[in-house]
């Protein structure tokens, strides 16, 4: 039976739908002026720093996608997540010597920017009997203080990482840089987007261009225009961060 909440967790709960009621507006908006489904849309919830009660609350209003940023706080947290009919993705950026503790849990790994890491988790994969999806994140602002591949270096590192057996590449990711206004970021998206589609084009072994994702709380509607499916959404869902 569950424990009755407290008038803060309530408050929090009430929030959250009505968050997420707003934002699945939202989608469905933006990929109908997209020329797409709502449906065609996946919304992952960034669940930093977020207790799992009030993840889970957002599961039941019908959330398919959770996202943790760093290791220790997913494995703190993922005997509590309601997985049943929710993936659970890693968005955040990862260090070869914490690939082992991910394989298994996560469907799948968003932030791969190099073939040691690619590779690292392909054997791990391999370890375990499965083929982990992974997505190649891009770095298309070319900050010298964010991980991804730069553009011109994508092509590389497709043709590494398309010849491993344990990983299979789902798409791209992006950060791209804070902009002053929408216009400006939504030229990085479709930037991302032209690569996406001129990667897909190429029809790689063992690449599929089945989810480009990038937006998220300030600007997933912008991304949505430009041509994401999957759009990672934090404080505009479950509020403001606090962080400790």
């Amino acid at each position: 039976m569950m424990e009755k909440l407290s008038t803060e967790q309530q408050k929090k709960f009430d929030d959250i739908s009505a968050n997420y009621e707003l934002i699945t507006r939202n989608i469905a908006l933006a990929a109908e002026e997209s020329g797409r489904k709502p449906s065609d849309i996946t919304l992952l919830a960034a669940t930093k720093t977020v207790e799992p009660v009030f993840i889970n609350h957002a599961i039941s209003l019908g959330l398919r996608a959770i996202g943790e940023n760093k290791v220790q706080e997913l494995l703190s947290k993922y005997d509590e997540y309601d997985l049943k009919n929710t993936e659970l993705h890693f968005i955040g950026h990862l260090q070869t010597n914490k690939v082992r503790q991910l394989v298994g849990k996560v469907s799948m790994i968003q932030s791969v920017d190099s073939i040691k890491l690619a590779g690292e988790i392909s054997r791990r994969s391999e370890q375990n009997g499965i083929v982990t999806d992974i997505l190649l994140e891009v770095n298309i602002g070319r900050e010298e203080n964010k991980s991804g591949v730069l553009p011109e270096e994508l092509d590389r590192l497709l043709e590494e990482t398309s010849s491993l057996s344990g990983v299979k590449v789902r798409g791209l990711m992006s950060v791209p840089p804070i902009c002053e206004t929408k216009t400006e970021i939504s030229k990085y998206f479709d930037e991302m987007y032209k690569i996406f589609v001129d990667i897909s084009s190429k029809k790689l072994d063992n690449i599929s261009m089945d989810f480009l994702s990038m937006g998220m709380s300030e600007d997933y509607k912008e991304a949505i225009q430009s041509g994401a499916n999957m759009v990672r959404v934090g404080s505009a869902l479950f509020g403001a961060r606090i962080y400790r």
